[in-house]
């Protein structure tokens, strides 16, 4: 099943535009084009309408804010939504700054998202107003865990259900929610918290994802989130004596550039509640 969300990336190599944070926007484009898709990043006010049109996703990440990505995140937002494009937020650090928790917030009362993807603390922070982040970084006291995995998998059904799009809350167990089913994901390397842009990368891939399976889309965000995760066991896998976490930055993107849907559907470990 979700191997089959793989192969229809690659089949219709959907053109992904990104309004995402200049820390990491390379290591998107890369990913986007490991897995299948196409980018194009772009968040000047005057032009964003006019490439978004032209694509089949947008994702908008507010890693670095600034007043004019702002107003481009408005626009391209609205003229995806009025085309029938599938919408990401990834709203990296909400609940660090007021300005990034406002401007989530605000992007989610005026643009409709198929899915808002952080970590526990962001998505926190949007759902209840509270919740800490450090930078961008979940708060210990957010972790997913075996002991409250229930009570979080019926949070992430709670806060689909509010918001109307898919929930992917990712961390060292990952959630994937609507509002009637969880998959519930248990791939990754705790290593990949050190690798700067690895949840900006999944954003931009989920996007890709979504753009090929149309018809499912829990499902779609399910496979990226299964096949980063993946990428992450086999990058840190194969380092050799002396490499670390810049190294396997790299064999991360290898492993989804070479990721087909037998090794997706093998590799992957999920449940659904």
């Amino acid at each position: 099943m979700l191997g089959i969300c793989l192969e229809n990336v690659r089949k219709s190599t959907p053109l992904v535009h990104n309004i995402t944070n200049y820390v990491t926007v390379n290591d998107v484009a890369n990913v986007l084009l490991a897995c299948g898709g196409s980018p194009i990043m772009s968040d000047e006010p005057e032009e964003v309408e006019d490439i978004t049109a032209i694509c089949s996703g947008l994702n908008i990440n507010i890693g670095t804010l600034h007043q004019r990505s702002i107003e481009g995140m408005f626009r391209a937002g609205r003229r995806a939504n009025e085309l029938g494009h599938v919408v990401l937020l990834d709203p990296v650090g909400a609940g660090a700054s007021a300005l990034r928790t406002r401007t989530a917030r605000k992007l989610m009362e005026e643009i409709r998202f198929d899915v808002i993807r952080g970590n526990v603390s962001e998505i926190k922070a949007l759902a209840l107003g509270s919740g800490t982040t450090r930078g961008v970084d979940a708060d210990a006291a957010d972790t997913v865990t075996e002991e409250n995995l229930e009570a979080m998998v019926e949070f992430a059904k709670s806060f689909a259900a509010s918001t109307g799009a898919i929930a992917a809350i990712t961390g060292a167990i990952d959630l994937v929610a609507d509002d009637e089913l969880c998959f519930v994901i248990r791939n990754g390397h705790p290593g990949m918290s050190r690798i700067t842009g690895t949840g900006c990368q999944l954003s931009g891939m989920t996007v890709a994802f979504l753009a090929a399976n149309p018809e499912n889309k829990t499902e779609a965000v399910a496979a990226a989130v299964c096949a980063m995760g993946l990428a992450g066991e086999i990058g840190f896998a194969s380092l050799r004596a002396g490499e670390g976490n810049a190294t396997c930055r790299n064999r991360i993107i290898d492993a989804i550039d070479q990721m087909d849907a037998e090794v997706l559907e093998k590799g992957a470990k999920y449940e659904v509640r």
